[in-house]
């Protein structure tokens, strides 16, 4: 059985793998035309093609090409009035005989259509009716009976993949044109969110200065429920903070050594030039700020003001599904 699991996984792999030959001029004019498409690109393919079409198509769209899935049995039941002049069509089909794909063709040529084939074979109806022909071929299925598409779906779906990624590549797609295609779940949070949005401000903030009394400055922690406090100076620059740790360590210090914590300034045990969050960050940078420095809260400031403008803990980014 295990065996059997490796002998696929081998012959898959190497399907891939021989495709990357095959990335030649053919792949740059489809590439080229999608690019210059004033429409959509509409992907088809009947049966096991036709689910990885349906995945090629969203990676499309959620990468900044306009693209959707059409049935070819529906197609040439009507849904072939999807298809409009200006569109491209990719067409998947090992075989390149897929019977509702053929039929589909003349209208296909009627409108103008440009086509681009991804096939397993060159001499194919589908092949000599397109404009492009990319070869997916593999030189044998997984499926031991040679009869269930395996590696040649894999083969397709991969160079789906990289069509998709060439042209995010060719359109100059950033992270936050990203975000926008995907603005649900924690994706699009992870994505979306700016440290503006989730931070406390105003009076919500645990502001005490440097001459404050420990005592005070611990009401202030518990009061504002944040675990920290920003410590300021006379002009109300950010000079350190002062955490639950920061309290607990002093604490172990001065039992030892016989002073009184209480009677000390928050300058006294302030942590000095603490890290800090901007507010135009994206939330998921705070969280890497935290989980590298071991931190659960961090002040907010403009780092050459370094006046505190808020504070985010990161419970605040967990109940916003950031973490």
């Amino acid at each position: 059985m295990k065996e059997q699991a490796k002998r696929v996984l081998r012959i898959e792999a190497d399907a891939v793998a021989a495709l990357i030959d095959r990335i030649d001029e053919r792949f740059e004019r489809a590439v080229e035309m999608i690019l210059k498409c004033k429409g959509r690109v509409v992907v088809t393919g009947m049966g096991k093609s036709g689910l990885i079409g349906k995945k090629i198509a969203a990676t499309l769209a959620s990468t900044g090409t306009p693209a959707l899935f059409l049935h070819p049995a529906e197609g040439i039941h009507g849904d072939l009035g999807m298809v409009t002049r200006g569109d491209i069509v990719i067409a998947l089909s090992n075989s390149g005989e897929t019977d509702e794909l053929a039929r589909m063709l003349p209208s296909l040529k009627r409108l103008g259509i440009k086509l681009i084939a991804l096939t397993g074979n060159a001499e194919s109806t589908l092949a000599k009716n397109s404009d492009v022909v990319i070869d997916v071929g593999v030189n044998e299925e997984a499926c031991p009976l040679g009869l269930a598409p395996t590696a040649s779906t894999t083969a397709t779906l991969a160079m789906g993949d990289a069509l998709a990624v060439a042209l995010l590549d060719q359109r100059g797609f950033k992270e936050e044109d990203f975000a926008c295609f995907h603005p649900g779940g924690a994706l699009g949070k992870r994505l979306l969110l700016r440290v503006r949005d989730l931070m406390h401000i105003g009076d919500c903030i645990p502001v005490v200065t440097e001459a404050t009394l420990i005592k005070d400055a611990i009401y202030e922690i518990s009061s504002k429920k944040m675990g920290i406090t920003a410590v300021v100076n006379a002009s109300g620059k950010l000079v350190g903070v002062i955490s639950d740790g920061d309290l607990r360590r002093w604490m172990e210090k001065t039992e030892k050594s016989g002073e009184n914590l209480l009677a000390k300034t928050a300058k006294d045990i302030m942590t000095k030039n603490p890290k800090i969050a901007q507010k135009d960050a994206l939330a998921a940078e705070a969280v890497a700020i935290m989980e590298k420095s071991s931190i659960t809260c961090l002040i907010v400031a403009d780092p050459d003001a370094r006046r505190p403008e808020g504070v985010i803990h990161l419970h605040d980014l967990l109940k916003a599904g950031v973490v």
